[in-house]
């Protein structure tokens, strides 16, 4: 197993930062270049691919030293899912191994949430959420019986930023900072 295609992804998206801090921009290099990342799974080690038989993991996979954008796997065993949330940054989801489903939710001013739809993604297949173009969902393994996989790229440290949960009878929102599930990440630079 060789982690040169996070590494050239990491690459990628670095350049992508330093030349433009526009949204738009970024949301549509990082779709290309994730999705050259999700197209093969045996890049992933294999500690950041465990589920946890109770909860969904979040594992930092790299984060770019001025917090511009952080690489993630969330792991989801059978069953798991998040609550409602949202983001507050663009971010791209790309289902590495197995299926997730995606319902997604519009929240009007008196917090009443809407439910637009559900998507379900497939291996390969990216989902994309900010602020500017649908910020709420609720994302869960779609397989009954195995593990799924899925590489999250956003805009900002994503384990360090202020989100929020949403009930989903009154759209009442509480604050939360996710953190991440290993406090280990991997060496890229070891050749």
């Amino acid at each position: 197993m060789s982690i040169e295609p996070l590494r050239e992804f990491v690459l990628g998206m670095t350049a992508l930062v330093s030349r433009t801090d526009s949204e738009d921009e970024c949301i549509g290099e990082t779709q290309r270049l994730l999705s050259v990342l999700v197209a093969e799974d045996t890049w992933l080690p294999d500690a950041f691919a465990e589920p946890h038989p109770e909860h969904y993991q979040q594992y930092l996979l790299h984060c770019d030293p001025l917090e511009r954008f952080s690489v993630v796997s969330f792991v989801w065993g059978p069953g798991q899912k998040t609550p409602i949330h949202d983001h507050t940054v663009w971010g791209l989801i790309g289902i590495l191994r197995g299926a997730e489903t995606s319902r997604r939710f519009d929240r009007a001013e008196d917090g009443h949430l809407t439910e637009l739809g559900i998507d379900r993604c497939e291996q390969g297949a990216i989902e994309i959420v900010s602020p500017s173009r649908g910020d709420i969902h609720e994302v869960a393994n779609a397989l009954p019986d195995s593990a799924s996989v899925s590489i999250h790229v956003y805009g900002a440290n994503i384990g360090a930023v202020r989100r929020h949960v949403f009930d989903p009878e009154t759209g009442a929102s509480k604050s939360f900072i996710s953190g991440y599930s290993s406090q280990a990440v991997p060496n890229l630079w070891d050749r």
